[in-house]
């Protein structure tokens, strides 16, 4: 059985402003998650969905990836009408939705204020999603949500970020390692925009089962 060499803990202190954060929500919400949010699928997955960091009323509250905000309700029903989950999204982490070949992570595992994590907190992260990906054998495709997504991914893989771009759509083909698949962010501000369309999102899902 596949397992994690390492993972954060749930009171992992490496950052110490996210640890103050999260020891202000647990007082102010004391019936939410609030602690580092664990990945969501199987590890013998051929596609990672890698995003930025719980969001505070989504994976925070609800301790599952993308759950109970506006990312997930565009993400989860994206990925149910691609096959890549089955079920009946609810916004809730006991809505019986199963991941098929697919898991989600996030580059930052704690919730940051604002949902802004800085460069030394990813940097803290980094090593569980390194044991991520070293645990997931059978993964071909990762889909970056997000440049800061993307730099994880491109770090953690052993590249040199300055040559590999973030672009949305962008397929960055990595000798020996999966391919990483670009989209903007399914934040409410970029589908409010216009940045993010759900055709756009749909067409890198795509471009995923063009790849699996």
């Amino acid at each position: 059985m596949l397992t994690l060499m390492e993972a954060p803990g749930p009171n992992c202190s490496l950052c110490p402003r996210l640890a103050q954060f999260r020891q202000e929500n647990c007082e102010a919400y004391p019936d939410w998650f609030n602690s580092p949010v664990p990945s969501f699928g199987r590890l013998d997955a051929e596609l990672l969905i890698l995003g930025l960091a719980p969001g505070l009323k989504g994976a925070n509250r609800t301790g599952r990836p993308f759950t109970g905000d506006y990312a997930g309700d565009l993400l989860y029903p994206t990925l149910l009408h691609f096959g890549f989950a089955k079920g009946v999204y609810d916004s809730r982490p006991d809505d019986g939705v199963e991941m098929m070949n697919t898991r989600i992570a996030n580059a930052v595992r704690c919730v940051p204020p604002q949902n802004k994590p800085v460069g030394a907190e990813i940097k803290a992260c980094a090593p569980f999603l390194d044991s991520e990906l070293k645990a997931m054998t059978n993964l071909k495709v990762i889909v970056a949500l997000g440049t800061i997504a993307h730099n994880a991914a491109i770090g953690a893989l052993g590249e040199k970020r300055s040559a590999w771009k973030f672009g949305h759509n962008a397929s960055h083909e990595i000798a020996g390692g999966p391919v990483v698949i670009d989209s903007y962010h399914c934040s409410r501000y970029n589908t409010n925009t216009g940045r993010l369309t759900e055709e756009m999102f749909h067409d890198v899902f795509r471009n995923v089962q063009s790849r699996l």
